[in-house]
């Protein structure tokens, strides 16, 4: 598909290609400027051909998922974003039958995905093949509705499977990689590789992936019953919206904890990044339309209207007044696109 583009040359793409695209309303926390060239593939092999084209014009290639843990300058991007948003499917092992979407599952499809009649499959195998551009809220509500453990921890988490592979998402009530059971990547030669969870080494918000893109990753999950597993998502959602700013728009955490990622715990003698701007009276500090949440420090959310530049400088503010009150330099957690 073709699309000019005043800042590149003119370049045959094998996907959807938009030039001079915006980026703000495809990330959390709704702030950015534009990609010089959005590529939208449909499957992972379209995904790796996008890749391979942008690679041989020689263009910056950035991956872009659910835009969680993410802040894009204002301005234009140079080079290539690959969106993952259509590259969404989910289904079981083995299964011949109908694709399903997470986002858009009903319980009637749930329900034919754990159907003891369908061919090829075996009723105690709580296992789904998930491309990477599937949402988290989407595999949540999905697990739910067929009564599978292991993804509650993630309630309330944005972002899509790929970036939460690639980053670990997760936190106290477990993390993604708790449940993998293989990833497909696409290495940077553009060749794809499965990676199986025992050759693998995730950490702490970090899948030990390097430079590698996520394409898509088998999930193992334990089989249990729907309403203790829905119980379970609900307890978690209402404990998080007590002390996160759940349904705003954020980045996620913005500061790594200074003392490492247990900082803060009950028996820490560290502090985390959050209670340490807590305690120096900085929730609420603005700047434009961007603010330090008041139920969590480690959060600043758009207000609605705020810019890159306002978030940027508020994390300015923060970090030289952490340094200056208790000689603390905090690091960001957060990407950073410019």
């Amino acid at each position: 598909m073709w699309r000019e583009c005043a800042m590149t040359l003119s370049i045959e793409w094998p996907c959807v290609a938009l030039a001079n695209s915006p980026l703000a309303k495809r990330t959390t926390l709704k702030v950015g400027g534009s990609a010089e060239w959005l590529l939208e593939p449909s499957t992972p092999d379209e995904l790796r051909e996008a890749y391979l084209v942008a690679k041989e014009h020689k263009l910056e290639i950035r991956v872009l998922g659910g835009g969680a843990n993410l802040i894009i300058d204002d301005g234009v991007l140079p080079g290539v974003v690959i969106s993952t948003e259509r590259v969404r499917r989910t289904f079981r092992p083995l299964d011949p039958g109908e694709v399903i979407h997470p986002d858009d599952m009903t319980e009637e499809q749930a329900n034919k995905l754990f159907d003891i009649e369908a061919p090829a499959i075996a009723v105690n195998d709580p296992r789904l093949i998930v491309w990477a551009g599937a949402s988290l809220p989407g595999l949540v509500r999905a697990a739910s509705l067929l009564g599978w453990s292991g993804l509650e921890g993630l309630i309330g988490v944005p972002g899509t499977l790929g970036g939460g592979i690639a980053m670990n998402a997760g936190g106290r009530w477990g993390e993604l990689w708790d449940v993998v059971d293989m990833v497909r990547i696409l290495r940077p030669d553009g060749e794809f590789e499965d990676i199986q969870r025992a050759d693998a080494n995730p950490g702490y918000r970090n899948g030990g992936l390097g430079e590698c893109i996520v394409v898509g990753a088998v999930l193992r999950l334990t089989l249990d019953n729907k309403h203790r597993v829905a119980a379970r998502q609900r307890e978690y959602l209402l404990e998080k919206c007590k002390v996160q700013p759940v349904t705003e728009s954020s980045a996620g955490c913005i500061f790594k904890n200074p003392g490492g990622p247990k900082a803060g715990g009950e028996n820490s003698g560290e502090i985390s990044a959050g209670r340490l701007i807590d305690e120096l009276g900085l929730k609420g500090l603005e700047r434009g339309a961007a603010a330090v949440s008041k139920l969590h420090g480690n959060f600043i959310v758009n207000r609605g209207g705020a810019t890159a530049t306002d978030v940027f400088g508020l994390i300015s503010e923060i970090q030289s007044r952490v340094q200056e009150a208790r000689n603390i330099e905090l690091e960001i957690e957060v990407k950073r696109w410019r």
